[in-house]
């Protein structure tokens, strides 16, 4: 479609970009704004390309609009993307492992009660076609690309890893958006806003998989990106693109092509819309060559990692539970961490900028209102297995009587209160997910051992008052959200987000291999090695006795999907897995809290204020121990995909109809 004298999703109309960014540097000097009208009026396109640190500058502020997935901001004026606000919520909310209860973010109100639909703007959806600053970036990069040559003060050397980098930031924009929206228009150049005409027209998903192939693929043989930064240079340099991110992305974007969303018989919504039938939202077949693309990518990675090193699980230093919690919690979180492929900054912490709608303050279970809290449910915690690999069965547990015994055990010593000598009973990463009932509060942030008070999650406990009970509040769920958050010892600490990791691509791998070879030895094996990383050291096909993981493929499957939510809580993971499996089942299925009753030494419940902190413990009382623990369905918030089903045009966003009216070329979504 021919396009004239109007312009492309409204984006290069010279945004101003603001100071306050993500990015992988210190300072951003300037954005788009700076190309078009500096103070003066004298600084222009050619003064920035005349500069090398200018031009420098102009990259770091592409690198300032990735997606960063921590709500941190409230900006609504276009500046920073609108994911990045606690306004719009994170989609992980969305599935059977956490939910969210600030009824103000889009996620409560459009999602939860069915009501989005195209005529949406600021904050609209999860992810806004318009104001995620994806086109913004694109073009930026473009005209990076197109005048970086005629930089001085230069050499070429830095030139050709600039414009990798360049490609890179094109690929993963386009990658956060096409999980959202399916096949995408595709830019080749700049564009000025003057043209007379253009043809912009939506592009299929294999032309638009295509397209993000290619840029990597450049990047990646340019040879002009490094592999892994020296430890030396990590300090100004990690947060950059290297070799081995490009590769990991291009793993990443094959998996998401060949998972059954995209890649199956028939299109995900029956096959007869428009944009099924123009294959803009999947292949128009099954295609198994895609999973062996996706293979590839894999022992390509795989295989430049062996040869070069430079990254590694994080593991601990020695073998105890709190240990497996610290090298998993610091692995991720670290900045510098050698298990990271790629990461995004913010220059702002809540260490400095208290004020601020920082993930880790606004999660302060001292607030009334939380904003960014998201308490994990009953559903997620039961995924995590025993200590020893053994996948932990509630009713199980309740038959022989250990319920008091699923978070963790300990003993008391003569004079003392606390328990002491703890044992974690269950997969470490549990409690690096969620703060669960009992757990003493502090995890050293650089010796990794654990002390302080416990979290009294029972009903009239200390943390928990009633939050359980009403359904609200900060414990709403009987647990509260650990990941990224990590209690106060984490304060002062500037957050990262951990846009790809090594875990993950060794749980792609797994998937692959499952897929393309149907290679269940293969695919455990990738799998044991992620969970040996927390101690889970017995072969996990020996773990789960009930099922034949060896042979069973979808059973083997269902197991690597929670595996990849055990390990990547909370970093979109599970949501995208869901969407891409089409799991209809998980997203309407109902859920579930824990409540936990304090029981006196008759046995009975104890009612209203049951603190033990600032309680009887003042009278000489022990640690509480002993419990009536109850399951109990989440009614508040109610989503109506529990009640009414789960349609299939959710599983890609809609396009602004004020977008599709441009008539640039956009054909609307299934279903919207």
């Amino acid at each position: 479609m021919k396009l004239q004298n109007k312009w492309f999703i409204g984006l290069m109309v010279g945004t101003a970009v603001s100071l306050v960014s993500t990015s992988c540097v210190d300072e951003i000097k300037f954005g788009n704004s700076f190309l078009e009208k500096a103070p003066g009026g004298n600084v222009t396109i050619d003064t920035v390309f005349n500069n090398a640190e200018y031009a420098r500058q102009f990259l770091n502020t592409c690198y300032s609009r990735q997606y960063y997935g921590l709500p941190y901001n409230t900006d609504s004026n276009g500046n920073i993307p609108d994911s990045s606000s606690p306004y719009v919520g994170k989609k992980d909310a969305l599935t059977d492992c956490w939910a969210l209860y600030f009824s103000d973010a889009t996620v409560y109100k459009q999602y939860y009660g069915g009501t989005l639909n195209a005529n949406y703007d600021i904050r609209g959806n999860i992810f806004p076609y318009t104001r995620e600053m994806v086109w913004e970036v694109v073009r930026w990069c473009w005209l990076f690309m197109e005048n970086i040559d005629r930089v001085p003060g230069m050499d070429e050397t830095e030139k050709a890893r600039l414009v990798a980098e360049a490609k890179c930031l094109i690929a993963a924009r386009y990658f956060d958006m096409f999980r959202h929206y399916g096949g995408l228009p595709l830019l080749y150049a700049s564009f000025s806003g003057t043209e007379a005409g253009y043809e912009i027209p939506r592009s299929t998903v294999e032309e638009t998989v295509k397209y993000m192939i290619k840029m990597l693929d450049e990047a990646i043989n340019s040879n002009a990106l490094e592999w892994a930064y020296s430890d030396a240079d990590l300090t100004s340099k990690a947060g950059h693109w290297t070799k081995a991110g490009a590769m990991a992305l291009k793993c990443k974007i094959w998996q998401f092509a060949a998972s059954p969303l995209f890649n199956a018989d028939q299109g995900y919504a029956g096959g007869s819309s428009e944009a099924e039938q123009q294959h803009l939202v999947w292949y128009g077949e099954y295609r198994p060559e895609l999973w062996d693309n996706c293979l590839k990518a894999c022992e390509d990675f795989f295989k430049e990692l062996d040869s070069k090193g430079g990254y590694d699980l994080n593991k601990a230093s020695v073998e105890t539970p709190e240990q497996y919690r610290q090298a998993y919690r610091m692995g991720y979180v670290r900045q510098g961490s050698r298990e990271i492929l790629h990461s995004v900054r913010t220059n702002m912490s809540d260490a400095f900028n208290s004020s601020t709608y920082m993930w880790h303050s606004w999660a302060d279970p001292s607030k009334a209102l939380c904003r960014t809290e998201y308490p994990p449910t009953q559903e997620y915690v039961e995924m995590f297995s025993w200590a020893d690999g053994t996948p932990f069965d509630w009713d199980k547990t309740v038959e022989e009587g250990k319920l008091d015994e699923m978070f963790l055990t300990g003993t008391f010593k003569a004079g003392e209160q606390m328990l002491s000598d703890i044992v974690l009973t269950r997969d470490p990463r549990l409690y690096e997910h969620c703060m669960v009932n009992g757990l003493p509060k502090m995890l050293d942030w650089s010796a990794g051992t654990m002390s302080g008070l416990p979290y009294e999650l029972w009903v009239g406990g200390y943390d928990e008052g009633e939050n359980a009970k009403l359904q609200s509040g900060n414990y709403a769920t009987g647990y509260k959200n650990m990941k990224y958050y990590l209690g106060t010892e984490y304060q002062r600490q500037y957050t990262q987000w951990v846009y790809l990791r090594l875990s993950d691509i060794y749980l792609t791998y797994a998937e692959a291999l499952l897929q393309a070879k149907n290679d269940h030895r293969g695919a455990i094996d990738q799998i044991n090695i992620v969970r040996a990383r927390v101690g889970l050291k017995k072969d996990l096909a020996d773990c789960v006795t009930n099922k034949d993981l060896l042979s069973d493929k979808d059973a083997l499957l269902e197991e690597l999907l929670c595996e990849r939510v055990r390990e990547l809580g909370l970093e979109d993971s599970r949501y995208f897995d869901l969407v891409r499996y089409k799991r209809a089942d998980r997203f309407e299925k109902p859920l579930h809290g824990l409540l936990a009753y304090r029981l006196d030494e008759a046995g009975n419940r104890m009612e209203g204020n049951t603190k033990w902190n600032e309680g009887d413990k003042n009278k000489g009382a022990l640690q509480p121990i002993r419990f009536d623990y109850q399951r109990f369905e989440l009614s508040k918030p109610m989503r109506r995909w529990w009640t009414h089903g789960f349609e299939p045009k959710w599983y890609l966003s809609p396009f602004p109809q004020t977008e599709i009216n441009k008539g640039y070329g956009l054909i609307q979504n299934p279903g919207w």
